[in-house]
């Protein structure tokens, strides 16, 4: 496929409310990819657009004891998901699920509501605890009414099959069937899928403000990292890593410095 470097404020719009099918293919011209020339050390030379991609706030990062501070007055995440109609997208840079409906959930920050808008994979894993970098990572990208934008991250480390991706897995086989058939835009409708065994109440959970991940690496993004390490099998890895090109196999950015920022800890376990 060829990539050209070009991005208008509409993408970047796209970008950051990310359920349109349209925003995979404008993203499809930026260009970025995770090694090489255009690779995250060059991101923001790619576009003027991608200039955040070198600011102080930037993801992921690695959760680090001695940077972590734990707050008492954290509360429990709310967070209600319901079934909703979804499509399964090859996003080029990474596999993703977008919600048909308006709403497929909320989370709510100091009194604030969030909406679901998608979610998407990376592996390995962009955030790191103590420095260890796990098997995966599931991000749960939520929208306020404003544009403000906060996600849920859950790690994976290998082991059992996924529940989710167990269900999903006759789908993965079939995107990685349509991305052979079709350069681009490659989607499998997923129909009803319930969201609910995503919406289960943390014991723990780290929090930070940080960035997009991926370009244009928008900034005052506020993170939420789940404690609990879920597992994925290698067969489950190897049919998400399938349908993606040979530079976005392995689709995680280097960790970011932190530059003064702290990471705030909820545990009620301890």
């Amino acid at each position: 496929m060829a990539l050209r470097i070009s991005l208008s404020i509409l993408v970047v719009t796209l970008l950051l409310v990310g359920s349109s099918a349209c925003f995979v293919e404008e993203l499809k011209s930026t260009g970025f990819t995770y090694s090489g020339t255009t690779g995250p050390q060059n991101w923001a030379s790619l576009s003027p657009n991608f200039s955040a991609c070198n600011g102080k706030e930037q993801s992921p990062v690695d959760l680090a004891k001695d940077n972590v501070i734990r707050n008492r007055n954290f509360k429990p995440l709310i967070r209600n998901y319901i079934a909703v109609n979804a499509t399964l997208y090859n996003n080029v840079f990474n596999i993703g699920v977008h919600f048909d409906e308006q709403v497929a959930g909320t989370l709510v920050i100091d009194g604030k509501k969030y909406t679901l808008n998608q979610m998407h994979w990376h592996s390995p894993s962009e955030h790191r605890i103590n420095g260890v970098q796990y098997a995966a990572e599931l991000h749960l990208v939520h929208l306020a009414p404003d544009k403000s934008i906060s996600v849920v991250a859950i790690l994976f480390q290998y082991g059992k099959d996924d529940t989710f991706l167990s269900k999903i897995k006759g789908k993965l086989t079939e995107l990685t069937e349509e991305v052979c058939r079709r350069d681009e835009d490659a989607h499998v409708p997923l129909g009803t899928t319930d969201m609910k065994e995503f919406d289960k109440r943390p014991r723990k959970y780290w929090r930070y403000v940080g960035s997009l991940s991926t370009p244009p690496c928008t900034e005052n993004v506020i993170w939420y990292i789940l404690g609990k390490v879920k597992y994925i099998s290698k067969a489950q890895m190897d049919a998400l890593k399938a349908p993606l090109g040979a530079d976005y196999k392995n689709n995680s950015r280097p960790l970011q410095p932190l530059d003064g920022r702290k990471i705030e800890l909820f545990d009620e376990l301890s």
